[in-house]
């Protein structure tokens, strides 16, 4: 499934991630977590840039502004604790990202796929979602609403991919979006809703894998010349 190249990542990502844990959760090695948690996207941005030569050159450009935007997001994140404004410019900065991870999915839309089933599972999950982040919302109800229809674009829009990309690019892909966004959800749920045990580890750990997903199968699009 993967290639020598990918294993070899997929192992220094790994490293990565685990270091950005162990650097997060840790006073003694708080400040080297503002290196990990940069290096998580910067480490898949050149990978990608590297191994995605011959992929569609639009599809290219996108996906590199799609994984600039996520870098921004996780930098402004990382301050969050200083302003309140550092969270909604984060929150913009991944906005942004999704809509490019949108415009990237939907280069292989599948004009025959309803996803109307897929559609009214994904309203259902976000509906129970913001029955309980509603009352915690109060000035970012509109920010968060408008985030959350973004992000259940990003996965529809992975759905959509379906008989029209290589099925590993295309089961990949979903899980990296469906990932996506159980990682926004716990982090919704922890900072509007209620502290969440362990929330720091859930959503590293859930981001880098959504990030990881679906960079690696958008590259099976660069192996299948598409």
């Amino acid at each position: 499934m993967l290639t020598f190249s990918e294993k070899k990542f997929s192992v220094i990502y790994g490293f990565i991630v685990l270091a950005e844990l162990i650097t997060e959760s840790s006073e003694d090695f708080a400040s080297f977590h503002y290196g990990f948690k940069p290096a998580i996207v910067i480490s898949l941005l050149i990978f990608f840039w590297m191994h995605s030569k011959t992929l569609n050159k639009n599809l290219r450009l996108i996906t590199v502004a799609a994984l600039l935007f996520s870098l921004v997001g996780d930098v402004l994140l990382m301050f969050v604790e200083s302003s309140a404004t550092y969270f909604l410019f984060g929150l913009v900065a991944f906005l942004i990202a999704h809509v490019m991870y949108v415009i990237a999915f939907l280069k292989h839309r599948n004009k025959t796929l309803n996803p109307f089933g897929f559609i009214m599972l994904l309203i259902l999950y976000a509906l129970g979602l913001f029955y309980l982040l509603n009352k915690g919302l109060h000035e970012m109800f509109i920010p968060v609403i408008i985030y959350m229809l973004v992000i259940l674009s990003m996965s529809t829009s992975a759905f959509l991919r379906q008989g029209n990309a290589p099925r590993l690019s295309y089961i990949l892909v979903l899980l990296g979006a469906l990932f996506f966004m159980i990682s926004d959800s716990i982090l919704a749920l922890n900072k509007f809703h209620e502290p969440l045990a362990y929330s720091n580890i859930s959503i590293i750990c859930t981001y880098a894998l959504a990030q990881y997903l679906i960079i690696i199968g958008l590259l099976k699009l660069a192996k299948a010349g598409r």
